[in-house]
């Protein structure tokens, strides 16, 4: 492709607008153009690489026997009713009304869709297994789009779904999924770990999520360097010890004296940083008492001063997954008969009160007193207030042993998250009515397992893992084109010829070249040949009177001067090696 023929319009400086890296160099070097808050346009070269994600993606997929398929992007809102998903995902689904007056919405994901169609097209074993995919277009109203198509209102996913007749066979197609996720991102070069997972909002009984380090993720995983450990915060627990007690940074109290509980005032004093400055404390010497809304009542549960409430593993405990949540205000006052931010598990009445096992060694604890401006110092379990339940039910931290090999080398870090896999198990066919005869000629559920990959966040996240201060450093799968050829001067004859001659013998090996055949300086030239970041790039200038072109590897930025004669067979034996390692991303 001549540089003239094509659409590359390239930025000096970084957009005011754009937050990350990724943002700003895929503007800067003419991939995307940004319409409106979260949705983008691919120009020329971001098309080339988004297909090409595209290609490896469905190359692995098809590989592993899974069958393309392309549902709508237009759904009933009665089967999102049927399996409670309507009211669970709530604003975040775009909803729409046709010239009729009936609503639809724009599918942020398709579970209810595939179990639809296949309810209706797979009634026996014999038809089973069978694991269908998609490539398509995905709509979520975000809160605040960030990062540019990292976080976007309209994205590309491409989602598969598994159709087993028992759990046996959902483990052997979530075992094909995975191994075909590592060749994906394996494929494009991407560094990335695979992360033990929470459901969430998709449900079932397991999930792993391929994330790719980056601190323009948006998402959190902890991993271990002692034993490679990983998983999201939130799915994480905090280890046991061998006493049935969670181990904790802060030992047990031993021979302490109990003091005599006493009521301070602490105005305006709501929050724990507060509270720290004006009472000269620490935060693991508190307890925060957070109300919480659930189906049975609200719920008071008691967290150290540093930890963080984890509602997640609180939903799970009560058994009563997305429909736990913090109370408002106007329950904090009902429950506690004080002011948001004074809140105390002392007096509490009616009230079942769950602690994290991290509060059972505190002794002298200071919590709130139910009362606007005013704490409670010297406040001791079983003496003061009684609890109803210890459990894990905070965030896990970097202070905490490691789940699995008890080391204390946990480690907190930004990710984006490029796939998640479930295995959902029956939810989803119980309410959709997707049952098949087994060989006995029992209905019975199909049990299904999910697998989607974010494909717009792979051309972000190596964005992020591989450039410079000049600009993107494409892998070798990912690039636009594999190689670069400009002429210095295209007012040259001679430099024109050549340049054109290396272009053509390349298009008889099938190999696809940009040449930048702009009347513009060389300085120009250079500048966007780094910023779009294509592997090699030939320079055809000062050394052809030597009958020499220059050839520089844009990650290394190592040169080679090459013979004019012998420039195609050293460019079509470098495009054959592995593609250089991900850049540090040190800008």
């Amino acid at each position: 492709m001549k540089w003239t023929n094509s659409l590359i319009p390239t930025v000096k400086e970084d957009p005011t607008e754009a937050e990350s890296i990724s943002h700003k160099l895929m503007i800067r070097s003419g991939l995307v153009r940004k319409l409106s808050a979260g949705t983008y346009c691919y120009l020329p070269l971001g098309q080339r690489i988004l297909n090409k994600v595209i290609n490896i993606i469905r190359e692995e997929m098809d590989r592993a026997g899974a069958l393309e398929v392309l549902l709508p992007a237009l759904h009933p809102p009665e089967l999102w009713e049927q399996t409670g998903r309507l009211k669970d995902f709530g604003d975040i689904i775009f909803k729409i009304k046709d010239r009729t007056g009936k609503l639809n919405l724009l599918g942020p994901t398709h579970e209810e869709i595939i179990t639809w169609l296949v309810s209706n097209e797979v009634n026996s074993y014999r038809q089973l297994p069978i694991n269908l995919y998609q490539i398509q277009t995905k709509f979520r109203d975000e809160i605040r789009p960030r990062f540019g198509v990292i976080r976007s209102k309209e994205f590309i996913m491409m989602d598969s779904y598994s159709f087993e007749k028992d759990e046996a066979g959902l483990d052997a197609s979530y075992k094909k999924m995975y191994d075909a996720y590592c060749r994906i991102f394996d494929r494009c070069g991407l560094p990335y770990k695979i992360i033990e997972a929470d459901t969430g909002l998709m449900g079932g009984k397991g999930s792993h999520e391929f994330t790719c380090p980056s601190p323009a993720g948006e998402d959190l995983f902890v991993s271990c360097s002692d034993c490679n450990y990983s998983a999201n915060p939130i799915f994480a627990p905090v280890r046991t010890s061998d006493d049935g007690r969670k181990t904790t940074d802060v030992p047990a109290p031993t021979g302490v004296e109990l003091k005599p509980i006493k009521e301070i005032l602490t105005p305006g004093k709501s929050t724990i940083d507060s509270l720290v400055e004006f009472l000269s404390s620490k935060p693991h010497k508190m307890i925060k008492t957070m109300l919480c809304k659930t189906p049975d009542g609200p719920v008071a549960v008691l967290i150290r001063g540093d930890h963080e409430l984890n509602l997640n593993k609180l939903s799970k405990l009560l058994a009563s997954p997305a429909s736990v949540e913090l109370a408002d205000e106007a329950t904090i006052e009902k429950v506690t008969g004080g002011a948001v931010g004074f809140s105390g598990p002392v007096g509490l009445k009616d009230v079942r009160i769950i602690a994290d096992y991290s509060v059972q060694n505190m002794a002298n604890a200071i919590t709130g007193a139910n009362k606007k401006d005013t704490h409670l110092l010297n406040v001791n379990i079983n003496r003061d207030f009684q609890v109803s339940q210890f459990a894990d039910v905070r965030v896990i931290t970097e202070k905490d042993p490691c789940p699995t090999c008890n080391k204390l080398s946990l480690k907190i870090h930004q990710g984006i998250e490029m796939g998640h896999i479930f295995k959902l198990g029956t939810k989803y066919s119980t309410a959709l009515n997707a049952y098949f005869l087994d060989e006995k000629g029992i209905r019975i559920p199909i049990i299904m397992g999910c697998y989607g990959i974010g494909v717009n966040r792979i051309l972000a996240a190596t964005i992020e893992n591989s450039f410079d201060q000049n600009g993107i450093i494409w892998t070798k799968e990912l690039t636009p084109y594999p190689v670069l050829i400009i002429s210095v001067n295209q007012s040259d004859e001679q430099i024109q010829k050549a340049s054109e001659n290396i272009y053509d013998e390349l298009k008889k090996h099938s190999i696809e070249a940009l040449w930048d055949n702009r009347d513009a300086s060389a300085g120009i030239k250079f500048k966007d040949a780094d910023l779009i970041g294509i592997p090699l790039i030939v320079t055809v200038g000062r050394e052809l009177k030597n009958n020499k072109v220059d050839i520089k590897f844009r990650a290394t930025g190592k040169r080679e001067s090459v013979a004019l004669d012998q420039a195609v067979d050293f460019i079509i034996k470098n495009i054959a090696q592995p593609p250089p390692k991900a850049g540090a991303g040190q800008a």
